[in-house]
C-alpha cells in the first residue's frame, strides 16, 4: 500500500511521519517534491540551496519513485506530502494508483506559527487552496471520498484518531503508533535541521493546548479565505 498523506505546513505533519515509520512494516517518505517546488519557484527557504541540491528536481522521476515497489520486509509506503509543493504542472494522474488522505489544522493555529518564518504568506503558502483542490481530485476520479483527520483531534486522542485511520485504509494498528525514540532519522529531508526541532525532542504526540495568538490584522483576509478552505474538509473528518 502506497499512502499519500496530504498536509500543510506547521501541521503535526512530521509526528504523523514518525508515527508510521515506528511500525515495522512502513518505509516513509519524506515530502518527496520539495526539491521540484523549490526549483521552479525560486523561493528562499532556509537551506533551499542544498534542498535543491539533495533531492529530485524532476517531477516525473519524483512520481515513479513514489509508484515502485516497496522494499523487501515493507508492505506500506508512507508519504509525508505537503499540499503547496505539488504544482498545478505536476499532474494529477498519478494520484490514483496510492490511498489519499488529508491532515488538516486550524489555519488560525497554522497561520500563527508559520509567520515566524515567512511574515506575510498567501493562502496558497499554506496549502489550504491546494488542499481542498487534491481532495475533491480526489473524490472526482476514484469514486470514493478519502479520509481526512484533524491535528486537534489527534492530539486530544492518538489512539483513538490513528485506529480510526487504519480502519478507514484497511491497515491494521499498531501501538508503535503511539511513541517513537526522540532524535532526527536517515529518512528525514536536508531541511529537517531547520524545521524539525519540537519533533526531534519528542517521544509521542503532544497533548493539545488551546494557542491564545491571534492572527495578525494584516493577515485578516489570508485567515478568512483558509479558513473558509478548512470548513470545506472539517465535515469529513474521522473522529
Amino acid at each position: 500500500m502506497r499512502i499519500a498523506m496530504w498536509s500543510g505546513p506547521r501541521n503535526i505533519s512530521t509526528a504523523m511521519m514518525r508515527a508510521w515509520e515506528n511500525r515495522t512494516d512502513t518505509l516513509v517518505v519524506d515530502e518527496p517534491f520539495y526539491a521540484c517546488y523549490l526549483q521552479a519557484t525560486g523561493l528562499d527557504h532556509p537551506g533551499a540551496a542544498e534542498v535543491i541540491a539533495a533531492g529530485e528536481t524532476k517531477r516525473e522521476n519524483v512520481v515513479m519513485r513514489l509508484l515502485a515497489p516497496p522494499p523487501a520486509g515493507k508492505q506500506i509506503i508512507y508519504q509525508k506530502q505537503m499540499t503547496h509543493h505539488l504544482l498545478p504542472e505536476i499532474s494529477r494522474d498519478w494520484l490514483g494508483e496510492v490511498t489519499n488522505c488529508f491532515l488538516i489544522r486550524d489555519p488560525r493555529e497554522v497561520i500563527t506559527s508559520y509567520i515566524r518564518k515567512n511574515r506575510d504568506p498567501a493562502p496558497e503558502d499554506v496549502g489550504y487552496p491546494q488542499q481542498v483542490e487534491i481532495f475533491e481530485w480526489v473524490r472526482a476520479h476514484t469514486g470514493g471520498t478519502p479520509p481526512v483527520i484533524d491535528a486537534r483531534d489527534v492530539l486530544e486522542n492518538p489512539e483513538r484518531v490513528l485506529r480510526l485511520l487504519c480502519e478507514a485504509l484497511g491497515v491494521e494498528f499498531s501501538a508503535r503508533m503511539l511513541s517513537w525514540p526522540p532524535g532526527l532519522r536517515e529518512s528525514d529531508g536536508v531541511w529537517a535541521k531547520h524545521w524539525y526541532a519540537e519533533v526531534a525532542n519528542s517521544t509521542g504526540f503532544r497533548s493539545y493546548a488551546k494557542k491564545d495568538e491571534e492572527v495578525p490584522s494584516r493577515l485578516r483576509g489570508v485567515y478568512e479565505e483558509c479558513r473558509a478552505l478548512y470548513e470545506q474538509l472539517h465535515p469529513f473528518r474521522l473522529h
